[in-house]
């Protein structure tokens, strides 16, 4: 694959000299390092303001801002790539912490059950996160477009808001059934999917201004 053919593949727009900036390295880099750090995270339930949630969910809204800056800023080939790298981060993540957790214990070490009940989990929340995210984000998309349809080009905010709201609750759901399901009651994981969409759609709608701020500031270059 010759040069122009290489960042064909990769850009669609005029966008090459911000991807070679400093500020597009280090965005990639803290998004995957935030979305593998969350997947880890959220072994541990946590509770505050009345919300039951699992800890990686307190990050992990900060992906949001990112995942609009590289579809704005980039495009969506860009965005494409970088959904794939975060997808092959988290993944060899589960997959190094499952193979250190099926080595051979050494016989002085007591921590193979607490290693098991703690890190034994990502590879499931790893998949939570996959199939969540596809699930959300196809809902997400297929509100917007159906709600356009009764709506026109008006009343943006109803667009946006509702389809956050579709996708969110297809993405908790999911997410909270594969990576949690079995391991608490019903009641408990009832509690945990409708805190997760609460404080999702809460803290999408409040980072909103944030978002546009990271926009400008990204489209400036470096």
């Amino acid at each position: 694959m010759d040069k122009k053919s290489l960042i064909d593949f990769w850009v669609s727009d005029n966008t090459l000299q911000r991807m070679n900036s400093f500020r597009f390295t280090t965005l990639v880099t803290f998004f995957c390092v935030i979305l593998i750090i969350s997947n880890i995270a959220s072994t541990k339930m946590t509770q505050f303001a009345g919300l039951t949630l699992d800890a990686g969910t307190i990050l992990f809204p900060l992906s949001y801002i990112f995942g609009d800056v590289f579809a704005e800023v980039y495009g969506w080939k860009v965005s494409r790539k970088v959904i794939l790298l975060w997808f092959s981060c988290i993944v060899l993540n589960a997959l190094i912490l499952y193979i250190v957790q099926v080595l051979p214990v050494a016989s002085f070490w007591e921590n193979q059950i607490s290693y098991e009940t703690i890190l034994g989990l990502v590879p499931r929340i790893t998949l939570g996160s996959i199939f969540g995210y596809l699930a959300g984000t196809f809902s997400n998309a297929w509100t917007l477009l159906a709600i356009k349809k009764i709506t026109g080009a008006k009343w943006l905010w109803m667009r946006t808001i509702g389809s956050t709201l579709v996708g969110q609750t297809f993405d908790s759901t999911v997410f909270c059934l594969i990576a949690f399901l079995g391991t608490m009651g019903h009641a408990d994981l009832f509690a945990l999917a409708l805190s997760n969409i609460i404080f999702k759609v809460a803290i999408e709608a409040l980072f909103t201004p944030v978002t546009y701020r990271v926009v400008a500031f990204m489209k400036k270059g470096d």
